[in-house]
């Protein structure tokens, strides 16, 4: 399994392309922006996409959503409760950022516990509402991939639509912490971390652990 990452579009969202070496067969997580790159991307290393899983449906995580099923045939999974955001502007706040979107629908609605596969290599959806109703985090061998619910020495805003402070740190004690230490993690933003790490020095948990 390999993990190739990039930040994308107007607010430097974490894409990531996770792939089985032996099948080729990959997923996209958040593509936020960029198209074109993430594309090159994927035809560089001639990966065959599954799947392009959201982890919430924010503009600035599925901003590249439609050009790249179009150019893949990967089918499009998010959380049940965010799914309409992928075809209303208002929810995924692109109309309030003057940004035009193509909608695009979801083509797998996912609950947690849901599983994904590609090649070998299993993921697990952990539903972790608090940023969105239908934020999730993707579960896979050493390492978690938290969207903007869990960042490093942060955690995601809850004053957007559907955010909730006390949903989120929930979700974060309940799903997140209960993880090995040494899951690595990686963000919708900025660099990765582990579990251990964000125990010891992020301010927004204490009193969780």
């Amino acid at each position: 399994m390999k993990i190739i990452s990039m930040s994308v579009g107007l607010l430097e969202a974490n894409c990531y392309i996770l792939y089985d070496e032996n099948s080729k067969e990959a997923i996209i997580i958040d593509p936020g922006g960029d198209g074109e790159y993430i594309l090159s991307k994927i035809e560089e290393e001639k990966l065959n996409v599954r799947y392009i899983v959201l982890t919430h449906g924010h503009f600035d995580h599925i901003g590249a959503v439609g050009f790249l099923k179009d150019k893949t045939g990967g089918l499009v999974a998010i959380h049940k409760l965010d799914a309409e955001n992928l075809m209303n502007g208002y929810k995924n706040l692109s109309y309030s950022m003057g940004i035009e979107m193509k909608q695009t629908e979801a083509d797998l609605l996912l609950e947690h516990g849901s599983v994904i596969e590609f090649g070998d290599v299993k993921c697990k959806i952990i539903h972790t509402p608090g940023h969105s109703e239908g934020s999730i985090c993707i579960l896979a061998p050493g390492i978690v991939f938290t969207g903007d619910t869990l960042f490093r020495g942060s955690i995601g805003r809850t004053d957007f639509p559907g955010g909730n402070y006390e949903v989120l740190l929930k979700s974060i004690a309940k799903n997140l912490l209960s993880l090995d230490d040494n899951t690595v993690v990686y963000p919708g933003h900025g660099l990765e971390t582990t579990i251990a790490a964000e125990k010891e020095v992020n301010p927004f948990l204490e009193g969780l652990v």
